[in-house]
């Protein structure tokens, strides 16, 4: 049941969080500022557009990005107090388990990832659009596609082939495009090049073939230009990896499964986005326990050596997580397993500190 040691565990744990988020955040806008300010001012970005469609959006994110290191320090933070302070033997000595101590820590930790889950899902992918579009028009350059020999399924047994597509003027060279019944082609068109025409919204063939298959027949049709629809836009072609960061957790199920049948090589990326939204808020318990286990021993040296120990676990953490995310990105190693590994590795490690903890 609650009791009031909880509430005040509680207390401790989610002002120190929400203190940290604050701190940090307010400190990163000032160094991001400084550096970007040439850039607005080069670009002539609107002062309301910076405040209210950038920083105003890039707060959420970025809580939501380091809420697990938020976490971590904060748990490592006021419970080695509490341990420097002698609450903890305390605590302990009144006839409460160490087991039972973690019980506000752990509700504390479910509504950070109940409040992450939430966030990342549908809160922040809104945001992101705002936030991703002044970062195209002010801070980045036109994103040219350096993609080659591009092969994909546009709609199921039909597909799509280029030597590759110029965005700036969304002409694609050697193109082709195969219609299959099961395993049989049915029919071929090939074309110099393909132009998307913005007026008709339709793409037009330059010098095109097509070749039709009806059994051991087959004819051929030539000409110099062509009007078609074809079930995919120039936009695919200048898409970002990051685009994903603006889409909830429906809309981005459903990008990815559309882009697998499309055969995207960029079908990793946005798996490993999928699973991070679910993994990340997990994390929170994860890294909790191993704060308390750690910070709650009174040891010479304190708050300093707990918090020390706790940044060096809380970086590893990190780096392992960037490094299995490019194993997972270069397709060598699986996202989810990519993903979740490093909450794998550090479960262990934390079960391990937590036997090890004073009881």
């Amino acid at each position: 049941m609650f009791g009031k040691l909880d509430l005040y565990i509680i207390r401790k744990f989610l002002g120190t969080f929400f203190f940290a988020i604050v701190l940090i955040i307010s400190i990163t806008i000032v160094f991001d500022f400084s550096e970007k300010i040439d850039n607005f001012i080069d670009k002539e970005a609107p002062l309301r557009a910076v405040i209210f469609d950038y920083y105003v959006n890039f707060i959420p994110y970025f809580a939501n990005l380091f809420s697990a290191l938020f976490t971590f320090i904060s748990v490592i933070f006021f419970t080695s107090k509490m341990a420097a302070d002698t609450e903890i033997i305390a605590i302990l000595s009144s006839g409460v388990s160490f087991r039972r101590l973690m019980f506000p820590y752990f509700i504390s930790a479910l509504i950070i990832g109940v409040f992450s889950f939430f966030l990342s899902n549908f809160v922040i992918p809104p945001a992101n659009a705002k936030r991703l579009d002044f970062t195209e028009t002010y801070l980045k350059k036109r994103f040219v596609s350096k993609e080659r020999n591009i092969h994909r399924q546009i709609e199921p047994g039909l597909f799509i082939y280029m030597t590759n597509f110029e965005t700036s003027s969304n002409i694609g060279y050697k193109f082709t495009l195969e219609k299959f019944e099961g395993k049989r082609l049915i029919s071929k068109l090939s074309s110099r090049s393909i132009k998307w025409n913005d007026e008709k919204e339709k793409w037009t063939l330059k010098d095109y073939m097509i070749r039709r298959i009806d059994g051991d027949k087959e004819t051929f049709e030539k000409g110099k230009s062509i009007d078609t629809l074809l079930n995919f836009k120039p936009d695919e072609f200048s898409r970002r990896t990051d685009v994903v960061e603006a889409m909830d957790m429906m809309e981005l199920d459903d990008f990815i499964d559309e882009q697998t049948m499309r055969g995207d090589s960029n079908i990793s990326a946005y798996k490993i986005e999928k699973y991070r939204r679910i993994a990340n808020p997990f994390s929170a318990f994860i890294l909790t326990l191993i704060g308390v286990s750690l910070a709650c021993r009174k040891v010479r040296g304190g708050m300093g050596l707990h918090l020390g120990i706790g940044l060096g676990l809380s970086f590893s953490f990190i780096l392992f997580m960037q490094i299995s995310t490019v194993f997972a990105t270069n397709g060598s190693m699986n996202p989810l397993l990519a993903v979740w590994l490093p909450n794998i590795v550090f479960l262990v490690v934390a079960i391990f500190l937590y036997r090890a903890a004073p009881k």
